[in-house]
């Protein structure tokens, strides 16, 4: 993820990963809408970075699992970026709230100039 444009694919591909899976259209547009808020963080903060998308398949059920990966400057106030309007740029701080909200689980992985890593799970049935 690289431009804008970029941000257009990674809806297309979480939107069409969660139809495979059946998600409904509900949690479907929960899920894309989880992936580009953190492909547009990763974007704007991170410099870029990677989205990969995984599903999960376990005895306790079916999910899809995002990864979201840049080599920015790292998150320094985890705590502070998940509530809602902390901002360190010019958005209205969100974003990444916003996504864990949406999400069953949310991780953040970071550390100053080593990048971020946020892993997410949607469930099926859950």
């Amino acid at each position: 993820m690289r431009t804008e444009d970029d941000l257009l694919t990674v809806r297309h591909a979480v939107r069409a990963a969660s139809q495979e899976l059946g998600f409904s259209l509900v949690d479907q547009t929960r899920v894309v809408t989880a992936a580009s808020e953190l492909a547009r963080n990763a974007l704007i903060h991170g410099g870029g970075g990677a989205l990969f998308i995984e599903p999960v398949r376990e005895i306790t059920g079916t999910g899809l699992r995002l990864v979201v990966k840049d080599d920015g400057p790292g998150i320094k106030d985890v705590e502070g970026a998940l509530t809602d309007g902390f901002t360190t740029g010019a958005g209205l701080g969100h974003g990444l709230g916003g996504a864990q909200r949406l999400m069953h689980s949310l991780e953040v992985h970071t550390a100053p100039g080593a990048g971020t890593t946020i892993t997410a799970v949607r469930w099926l049935d859950r």
